[in-house]
């Protein structure tokens, strides 16, 4: 089946005892046994809940996954995947990376014996070059937040199997619609599926999937003995939203194409991060590894923090708020916003200044979405 078709159909018959077509909500959190440990599959909802597990089967066919996961974050599936290790293993990150995803890694998982080395990821032998012989993962976003940097996911796939360490992508702004990593040899790939998977900016959510029966076992029994677990609801709302993935990713990229493409031609906007842009340092590995560029565009007006600050308050129709991937196009400011855990001499060392603006491209039309921006910009 076509991406499109997966999305509306896998995990997602009619329901056997009312014919529903739609996945009911099962608002439950136990369920009646036959017997003392004989049941029809599910015994408590932390564990396994019919709603979620549609939501996991229909999520790990769209990444061509042999198994997936739903959590009750992008955070709760990072810190599962994370699980995976033990402390005195070694984790080779991108250093262009959510800003949450950095608190977690240097303020919590620190402190039980993980250590981190942050490199730029584009550059396959500073990967290498950071290994030892306690590196067990490699930790990566492509394209990554906010810079828009991508990693050669194949190469570095390739650097890292005889090695033994495993490849966990962040595949939240791609989504499987433009970029299936397990299928360029990843061994995880997670998403918040609060973004573009729900779409909607109305459920919080996260995903792992992997093809490997190894690592999939030890994520069920942390998804399970943790449990950091999507409520009925939120699977329900998320699963509502991927049905329409491939119809509004086509439309965040065009929109986004077309804006990127405005603030480059601009005399006061110094720099525009956006891979679909012949300019981007990585846009012919973007045309080989994605179907897409995508939707998420940042950007460097002149004019310094202050300025910046004024056009992210300027706007109208761009939303100054967290988060990213809904219908609706946000602004926000990196430095102060989704990256303001990360210290302020490493953000701009990293080019996370105090100028830089990020933009969720929404599904509005292109033209107005252009003209709320001039219009700040011209303040």
């Amino acid at each position: 089946m076509d991406f499109a078709t997966k999305a509306i159909h896998v995990g997602q018959d009619a329901d056997p005892t009312t014919g529903a077509t739609i996945v009911p909500i099962y608002q439950t959190s136990t369920y009646t046994q036959r017997a003392p440990a004989e049941h029809l599959g599910f015994d408590y909802s932390r564990s396994a809940n019919p709603t979620r597990l549609a939501l996991e089967r229909c999520l790990a066919s769209l990444e061509n996954a042999k198994h997936g996961l739903c959590f009750a974050s992008g955070m709760a599936a990072t810190s599962a995947t994370l699980n995976l290790l033990s402390a005195g293993d070694h984790v080779v990150v991108t250093d262009d990376l959510y800003g949450g995803t950095f608190r977690l890694f240097d303020k919590v998982l620190r402190r039980y014996g993980l250590t981190f080395t942050y490199v730029d990821a584009s550059d396959a032998s500073a990967i290498a070059a950071a290994m030892g012989e306690s590196t067990r993962m490699v930790w990566l976003e492509s394209p990554s937040n906010p810079l828009m940097k991508l990693v050669d996911l194949s190469a570095t796939a390739a650097l890292c199997k005889p090695r033994g360490v495993l490849v966990v992508v962040d595949n939240t702004f791609a989504t499987p619609f433009l970029q299936n990593p397990l299928d360029l040899g990843a061994d995880v790939v997670v998403h918040s599926t609060t973004k573009y998977i729900g779409g909607h900016s109305d459920a919080i959510g996260g995903f792992a999937a992997s093809n490997r029966d190894d690592l999939h076992e030890v994520l069920k029994f942390h998804q399970n003995a943790v449990g950091a677990v999507p409520g009925p609801f939120d699977c329900f709302l998320t699963l509502r939203g991927v049905k329409t993935l491939a119809l509004r990713m086509r439309e965040h990229d065009r929109n986004a194409g077309a804006i990127a493409a405005f603030l480059a031609e601009r005399p006061d906007v110094e720099k525009v991060y956006y891979p679909g842009l012949a300019s981007h340092p990585h846009h012919d590995l973007a045309k080989r590894q994605m179907r897409g560029f995508g939707g998420m565009i940042s950007f460097v007006p002149s004019g310094g923090a202050k300025r910046a600050r004024a056009i992210a308050m300027g706007t109208k129709l761009f939303s100054l708020a967290e988060s990213l991937g809904g219908v609706e196009s946000l602004i926000s400011h990196p430095a102060s916003m989704t990256h303001g855990a990360i210290p302020k001499e490493d953000r701009e060392a990293r080019g996370v200044l105090d100028s830089l603006l990020r933009l969720s491209v929404g599904i509005e039309s292109s033209a107005d979405l252009i003209a709320d921006l001039a219009h700040a910009l011209s303040v």
